[in-house]
């Protein structure tokens, strides 16, 4: 055997046998990734599941994926960190995790028993991840062999979500629709920490502002090329310390308390699970409001005068200070329009 062809053989099966040592040993796999909480824990008797799906008026996702996959960590740390997306498959499907190479007992849509690797192979899924989309009778509405990025992803959400299958092709959606695409970038500005990042040895006097991004999120490039480049959001910022990290980088940073690590695992420390994060400490270093959800600018704004004035200690419940702030911009002749 040639020695590329070795190679190349080993490559392959390298997430075969780190996931079996995993199962056999207990061993943690470093090809494993980490599943969405959310995904449904299925006895993988697929008509079930889809009569399951239909009753709570939901479809049903299957998702193919190995060990090792770098397109499947993208999908499951890039496409579901983003809080619409996570949020809008949670109301469409029911999402089931099938190992292409897995050994569990699976019953087919014919009620046959086989095994995860033998369904994998009876469907040609020869990429991961695949996605298939099953209606109410499981027949496939549409297929994606591989990795779609967030903004066609949220479309083919919506598409196969909102059954437009009976009304239009995905490609005429597509084309009507055209989402977008994220700006693939990080808007790190000088005036923030730099690196090294001595989070710990700050002495301004100002409280921390940490923004935990990704590069592929739309949201993301509209919070800085709009909202924060307003001209209140750049006063308000000017209050703060700020950082900016990507959660999924091994960056290196010392921690407001003097622990270095990453920011990857400061990120799963502070169990971010959505971009964009903004993360609020005190002049101490102590955590004291954070917001990880779509927010335009009134919210944005909102939530870093709540830390800079001191609200957040006279007043716990942010959404009352939302309000009290609110009464008094429209007191001042200062329309307050939530969506803007």
């Amino acid at each position: 055997m040639k020695p590329g062809i070795l190679i190349a053989l080993v490559l392959m099966l390298a997430p075969l046998a780190g996931h079996a040592e995993e199962q056999a040993t207990g061993y943690e796999n470093p090809g494993y990734h980490e599943k969405p909480a959310w995904f449904k824990t299925s006895f993988l008797d697929i008509r079930e599941d889809i009569a399951e799906a239909a009753a709570a008026g939901k479809r049903v996702m299957l998702y193919f994926y190995q060990d090792g996959c770098p397109y499947c960590a993208k999908l499951l740390e890039v496409n579901f960190a983003q809080r619409e997306i996570a949020e809008k498959t949670q109301k469409y499907f029911d999402v089931i995790a099938i190992n292409m190479w897995g050994a569990l007992e699976v019953t087919d849509l014919q009620g046959r028993t086989t095994t995860e690797k033998g369904f994998a192979a009876d469907l040609k899924v020869m990429f991961t991840p695949t996605l298939l989309f099953l209606d109410e009778q499981g027949k496939v509405v549409l297929r994606l062999n591989g990795y779609y990025p967030p903004h066609r992803f949220s479309a083919v959400l919506d598409y196969v979500g909102q059954h437009k299958e009976k009304e239009i092709s995905f490609r005429e959606f597509w084309k009507a629709r055209a989402p977008q695409a994220a700006s693939g970038k990080l808007h790190h500005s000088p005036d923030w920490i730099q690196p090294p990042y001595a989070l710990d040895r700050r002495d301004s006097g100002k409280p921390l502002l940490v923004f935990f991004e990704q590069k592929d999120c739309a949201a993301c490039d509209e919070l800085h090329e709009d909202i924060l480049a307003r001209e209140e959001s750049r006063r308000l910022l000017s209050g703060f310390d700020v950082a900016l990290f990507d959660m999924w980088a091994k960056t290196p940073l010392t921690m407001p308390d003097g622990k270095p690590t990453t920011a990857r695992e400061w990120a799963k420390a502070l169990n971010v699970q959505y971009v964009p994060t903004m993360v609020m400490f005190d002049a101490s270093g102590k955590e004291v409001f954070r917001t990880e959800a779509y927010l335009r600018t009134f919210h944005v704004q909102s939530a870093m005068d709540y830390v800079l004035s001191g609200a957040y200690l006279k007043q716990p419940n942010f959404q009352r200070y939302l309000q009290a702030r609110a009464d008094a911009l429209e007191a001042q002749g200062k329309h307050v329009d939530l969506m803007d």
